[in-house]
C-alpha cells in the first residue's frame, strides 16, 4: 500500500501544530529556567561556571524579562526569581555570586523571608489570625 500525500490543508495543520508544540516546549524550559534563578545555589553556579562572562547568556537574560509581564508573571511558582532576574542584570551582582558565601547569605535571607513573612488582607488582617493557624509558629506541622 502507497502512502498518499498529504493534502495540502492537513500540511498546514500538520505545521501548525508542530509549531505549537516547538511553542509549548519552549514556554516550559524557558519558563523551568525562570524558576530555577530563585535559588542562589543555581545562581552561584552559574557564576562560577562563567555563564555570567558570556555577552549572549546576558542577553538571553535581558530577553527572559518578558516573563515579568503578567500574562507569562501568572505561571511563575517562585515569583522571587524575577527579582533575581533583575539583578542579574547588573554586573557587580553577577561577580559576587561567584562567592559562596554570598550564596550562602542570600540562602539565609530567603529562609528568613520565608519564615516570617505575612499577608495582610484589605481589612488588615495577617493571614492565619483568627483561624487559628500561624504558618510560622506551625510549619508542616512542627511546633515553635
Amino acid at each position: 500500500m502507497s502512502e498518499q500525500p498529504l493534502s495540502e490543508e492537513k500540511q498546514i495543520e500538520s505545521k501548525a501544530s508542530e509549531s505549537e508544540k516547538k511553542n509549548r516546549r519552549r514556554f516550559q524550559i524557558e519558563l523551568e529556567f525562570i524558576q530555577c534563578l530563585a535559588n542562589p545555589w543555581y545562581l552561584n553556579n552559574l557564576a562560577q561556571k562563567e555563564y555570567f562572562e558570556d555577552p549572549a547568556f546576558i542577553n538571553y537574560l535581558e530577553y527572559l524579562k518578558y516573563w515579568k509581564r503578567p500574562e507569562y508573571a501568572k505561571f511563575i511558582i517562585y515569583p522571587h526569581s524575577l527579582y533575581f532576574l533583575d539583578l542579574l542584570q547588573n554586573p557587580q551582582f553577577r561577580e559576587h555570586l561567584k562567592n559562596y558565601e554570598v550564596a550562602t547569605e542570600i540562602h539565609s535571607k530567603q529562609y528568613y523571608h520565608w519564615m516570617k513573612w505575612r499577608h495582610v488582607d484589605e481589612e488588615g488582617n495577617v493571614d492565619g489570625e483568627g483561624s487559628g493557624q500561624n504558618d510560622v509558629e506551625n510549619v508542616n506541622g512542627i511546633h515553635k
